[in-house]
């Protein structure tokens, strides 16, 4: 994963002046890593004057500075005015600023210089030193979703990313989509990657499914994989992906970055951040359904989404009110679920070892390349084998879910999966036994609180290479009425378990077509602009860079 820079000590010094910011006299250094700039005081000493820094691969822009700035007051228009009479070459600095809850804003400081000659110099060399930072996009194909969420894609594209972009000197193409399936359809055959540093999708979860689908199904055609093949080793996308929320949902956004703030995403892609993600491929036979990076759920969370279905029209609502409804039905399935356990070195779904940016789980070199494996009853295994060999559960169950993420979000700080890495080779598949409704409130509750959400007898969490899930009914020939199912039997007295013969897979917001699925995680096989959550504590602090009102 690529985090934030490091200050290199003992670099050679590129430019050293003394300039002038607002009204006080400043010695400004520029290295390799830093740019950094020191108050010159009569009474103090350089030792004990105050230096603020911004790492260089931080900085999103340096460019000759414009005469007015409408940001400014009408009294400090007045005094630069004065300065800038003085001194009329100055240059200015954009850069990253953190905020609280994972915010970057894009802060500017200016600074005036003695002659044209030294502030060109200045905006010349520091320029140089942006352009060695080969990770950093130069051209973007963008993709927007004017129907998602609130309808505000394209609002939020132009007012907020497209001028952020524009400083940064990031060319893009930027695609309106007009129908469903645009933006994927239009990857797999028609775009011309070759032009591109990577692909932007302004929209939600779903819209970034499209772009996922879209690149993957791309990348393996071109090279001849045949993605119906469950034990295909996929070959990983080499185009980042960028996501600008603006959706009415955005858990991957919030689940890589830690806030689903549109300028924060766009300052992410300009830095050019890089955080790999394993995606599940999902089958049915030999027969490709999806890809998902987030959840797979099965049971309470797939009737959510088919009952949901139904009552668009109420907008995200809907959801709520679905939920209520499938937790009163309290629906059980049986089937059958077998999965091949990770290696202990990946650690536990229950380890409280958080995914952040810079995860030693998630930067472990892990072996992507699993042999073929066959469910067969000779190669079941209990689960006792410590992890090795495949396993088998049996029983009624009211979720069956697979987290390749925390699948945090602004309603679920934890997530369904708190410890869930978002590159480690693995999900977490969480089964969900048959219980009362009060236990089985107390569970869904846990997802708000700090408590264990596992530590409960009827859970029982493992995280997994591969699982498969056969229910123990056959599957109807159509499953269109699915969504009706878990409705036409009512609510049913409070406490009461209904057995019903199948519910249907919910993938990443979408359902699933089939319910005897096939699922692997092929570890790492996409990248995002983004470097995982940082440690908050590292920003709560009031920074030198915080106090500088630009």
């Amino acid at each position: 994963m690529t985090g934030p820079c490091h200050t290199m000590e003992n670099q050679p010094i590129l430019l050293s002046s003394k300039l002038f910011l607002k009204h006080s006299q400043v010695e400004v250094v520029l290295n390799r890593s830093v740019f950094a700039w020191k108050e010159i005081e009569e009474n103090k000493t350089s030792e004990t004057a105050h230096r603020q820094t911004v790492q260089v691969c931080e900085i999103v822009a340096v460019h000759k500075a414009e005469d007015d700035d409408v940001t400014q007051t009408r009294g400090q228009q007045k005094k630069t005015k004065q300065l800038s009479q003085v001194f009329p070459n100055a240059f200015t600095v954009s850069f990253v600023r953190r905020t609280r809850q994972h915010r970057w804003l894009c802060s500017d400081v200016t600074f005036h210089c003695a002659s044209q000659g030294l502030c060109e110099q200045w905006i010349q060399v520091t320029n140089e030193q942006l352009s060695l930072l080969t990770s950093r996009p130069k051209s973007l194909l963008v993709y927007i979703n004017p129907y998602g969420g609130k309808q505000r894609g394209k609002q939020i594209y132009e007012q907020k990313v497209a001028p952020i972009f524009q400083r940064a000197g990031i060319f893009t193409s930027v695609i309106v989509t007009e129908r469903a399936n645009h933006a994927r359809d239009h990857l797999k055959t028609e775009a011309n990657l070759d032009e591109y540093d990577g692909v932007v999708c302004v929209g939600g979860d779903g819209m970034f499914s499209e772009i996922l689908h879209g690149l993957v199904a791309r990348t393996q055609t071109d090279h001849n994989v045949d993605q119906n093949q469950p034990d295909a080793e996929l070959v990983p996308c080499s185009l980042r992906i960028g996501i600008i929320p603006a959706g009415s949902t955005d858990c991957i956004c919030f689940a890589t970055v830690g806030t689903n703030d549109p300028l924060t995403s766009a300052l992410h892609i300009i830095v050019g951040d890089s955080q790999p993600m394993d995606v599940c491929s999902v089958h049915h036979n030999e027969i490709f359904l999806r890809y998902s990076v987030s959840l797979l759920g099965y049971g309470f969370y797939g009737d959510i989404l088919s009952d949901s279905e139904t009552k668009r029209w109420l907008g995200p609502a809907r959801y709520d009110l679905s939920g209520v409804k499938t937790f009163l039905s309290h629906n059980h399935y049986e089937g059958t679920v077998s999965f091949l356990a990770a290696e202990d070195s990946v650690g536990h779904p229950r380890d409280k070892l958080q995914c952040r940016s810079g995860c030693r789980i998630c930067q472990h070199k892990h072996s992507s390349k699993n042999k073929p494996s066959e469910i067969s009853a000779e190669k079941e295994k209990p689960g006792e084998d410590g992890g090795r060999g495949w396993t088998a559960v049996r029983g009624k169950f009211i979720a069956i879910n697979a987290a390749s993420m925390s699948c945090a979000s602004p309603r679920s700080p934890k997530g369904l999966s708190p410890a869930a890495h978002l590159a480690d080779g693995t999900t977490d598949l969480i089964l969900v036994r048959e219980c009362s409704h009060l236990d089985f409130f107390r569970h869904l509750l846990r997802h708000t609180t700090s408590e264990d959400q596992f530590d409960h007898p009827f859970v029982e969490v493992h995280r997994v290479k591969k699982f498969h899930f056969q229910p123990l009914h056959r599957e109807p020939v159509s499953l269109d009425d699915l969504s009706e199912g878990p409705t036409k039997a009512g609510f049913g007295p409070v406490g009461s378990a209904q057995t019903r013969p199948h519910s249907s897979w919910v993938c990443d917001g979408e359902i699933l077509q089939h319910t005897a699925i096939q699922v692997s995680v092929q570890c790492q096989l996409i990248r995002l602009f983004a470097r995982g959550i940082e440690e908050q504590q590292q920003f709560e602090e009031p920074s030198a860079l915080s106090a500088v009102e630009l």
